[in-house]
């Protein structure tokens, strides 16, 4: 464990940001860049848990929004998180990194089914376990996985990797070039700011746990390794 601050951790990669600059699929160069950051995590003897989310090929709500039926439109997005993990563990066992998929809902023939038990034995035998098909539960987020998940593994704090910003801000800094970056919040100020780095109830979900959070950017190579040795960079919400 040697600089490495924390033991077990839950990394959170939006769809958004395995697409990379082209907003939208997955792009290889950006899946080996995480795949190989998070070898060198590994390296340093932490537990490594990843959700995936799935805005890059499917996003529920604008769908639901636009007519589709809601439920019908969230089990899409679950599908497509399907598509970034197995994309990511190929990547990730192309860098040597045994990995595996557990999936929310059932798909025996790709992926293992979510359980607890082995999630956590597969995390203590060095095994990377990417967490898909979010909760299994229509109008919950991947955040909200994130924060469940983490919950349930007893990590020890969940990463949030950004594909375009590097922290949490009082206003969008793509749009506002005036914008405040935050370098230490509580998920009492995510609520009551509205700051829209996640969801409520993934926010209430982590404050109840007192489980810390720490938002950063993907935009430089080798940001995950830096956050697990304890560098300062992005937010840290504290998690009491």
């Amino acid at each position: 464990m040697a600089n490495a601050v924390y033991k077990r951790i839950v990394l959170k990669l939006s769809g958004e940001a395995l697409a990379g600059d082209k907003g939208f699929g997955i792009d290889s160069e950006v899946l080996r860049d995480i795949a190989a950051q998070v070898s060198e995590v590994r390296q340093l003897g932490v537990e490594v848990a990843i959700v995936v989310g799935g805005g890059n090929i499917w996003r529920g709500a604008p769908a639901g929004e636009r007519g589709m039926d809601r439920a019908t439109a969230d089990y899409m997005g679950m599908l497509a998180t399907v598509l970034n993990a197995l994309a990511l563990q190929d990547s990730l066992e192309s860098c040597g990194v045994d990995t595996r998929v557990q999936t929310a809902i059932e798909m025996r023939q790709i992926a293992e089914p979510y359980i607890r038990r082995r999630a956590i034995r597969h995390l203590e035998k060095g095994r990377v376990v990417i967490f898909a098909g979010g909760t299994g539960n229509p109008y919950f987020s991947t955040d909200t996985t994130a924060a469940l998940r983490a919950a349930e593994i007893e990590a020890q704090v969940i990463l949030l990797a950004k594909g375009k910003v590097d922290a949490i801000y009082d206003a969008d800094p793509l749009i506002c070039s005036e914008a405040k970056k935050f370098t230490e919040l509580n998920y009492k100020d995510l609520l009551t700011k509205g700051l829209g780095v996640m969801d409520s109830t993934a926010a209430s979900l982590c404050m109840d746990n007192k489980l810390p959070l720490i938002v950063f950017g993907l935009n430089k190579s080798g940001n995950i390794k830096k956050v697990v040795q304890g560098e300062k960079i992005g937010t840290y919400v504290k998690g009491e």
